[in-house]
């Protein structure tokens, strides 16, 4: 779950736990909709500590350039 799509679940939820003033048989709308708010806080924290975790791998410094030197055995005698 995106961090957009968590905050989106928190508003839903928000608004059917505070606003609607909705009354459906079987169905408490206001549990609904703070139990569709705790999945969004879920998945926000969830998705912020997969950011920090591969924020924290990307810190890592790459290994040292490898640096290649040819040497050529040189005659002055045949210069090719």
């Amino acid at each position: 779950m995106t961090i957009g799509g968590s905050i989106a679940l928190i508003i839903v939820g928000a608004i059917l736990a505070y606003a609607v003033d909705f009354d459906l048989s079987g169905v408490d709308i206001r549990l609904v909709g703070v139990i569709l708010m705790i999945g969004g806080l879920i998945g926000l924290v969830i998705g912020l500590v997969r950011i920090a975790a591969s924020r924290r791998s990307a810190d890592r410094r790459p290994p040292p350039a490898v640096r290649e030197e040819r040497y050529y055995d040189s005659d002055p005698r045949h210069p090719y």
